[in-house]
């Protein structure tokens, strides 16, 4: 299905959600934490993203997402984001879902987000249960510390973590009620968050794609757009 068709059935839909992955933050610079190259010291995601790996070395957890953070804070939003951000201007019902930690969607002026996997720019206390926004890079002091004395976290949901209370469930009612689904720059690999593509099409809404390639939803969406979401994304609103 072409370009212009899916330019078409956005545009006459009054309800849109989106969902974006690391695809769309990549090429804004932010490294993948995925597969081959998502390698920190010879540690991989799996081995420091976890509740275990934090209570064995909170120190080095913590080094690995003030590396982030860095890396990160280098990051600029682009092309892509500032057009989800315009789309959500012309929408009366629009929701973006995201899977990514990284900010730039707030960066870029978008406001109607639900952020499935938290925030690396908020902290959380272990002790007290906090929550609070930290920007500072680097980080003064590793690891950081509450006001009340108790250890802090990063706010992000670790695997084998639960997402945020209602947060997939607010995601599901937004998916239901679109008219189209967007889904840019993801793997369609990870769940909860994959499951919404084949929960739109069953609740009837037209699943747009656009990744830089095919993922395991590519034969079932109504429109797979191959290519960086920089240059698709601005053609495409």
């Amino acid at each position: 299905m072409s370009l212009e068709q899916a330019r078409e059935w956005l545009g006459s839909a009054t309800a849109v959600a989106v969902l974006t992955g690391a695809g769309i933050s990549a090429e804004s610079g932010v490294p993948v934490f995925r597969g081959a190259g998502g390698l920190w010291k010879d540690y991989r995601p799996e081995d420091l993203a976890t509740p275990e790996a934090f209570a064995r070395d909170p120190r080095l957890v913590w080094e690995w997402y003030n590396w982030r953070r860095e890396a990160i804070r280098q990051a600029k939003p682009n092309a892509g984001h500032a057009a989800l951000v315009r789309l959500e201007i012309q929408k009366p019902r629009f929701t973006l879902i995201t899977q990514n930690v990284d900010g730039l969607h707030d960066m870029a002026g978008s406001g109607r987000i639900l952020k499935l996997h938290g925030d690396i720019w908020r902290m959380r206390c272990t002790s007290c249960g906090s929550n609070w926004p930290d920007r500072r890079v680097p980080l003064p002091k590793l690891p950081p510390h509450c006001g009340c004395g108790g250890l802090a976290r990063p706010g992000v949901v670790w695997f084998g973590e639960p997402l945020p209370e209602g947060m997939m469930r607010e995601a599901e009612h937004a998916t239901l009620e679109a008219q189209v689904l967007l889904v840019v720059g993801t793997s369609a690999q990870v769940y909860p968050a994959a499951g919404l593509i084949p929960l739109a099409k069953q609740a009837g809404a037209r699943v747009i794609q656009v990744n830089l390639e095919p993922t395991p939803y590519s034969g079932i969406v109504d429109c797979a757009l191959e290519g960086p979401a920089g240059e698709i994304l601005p053609r495409l609103i």
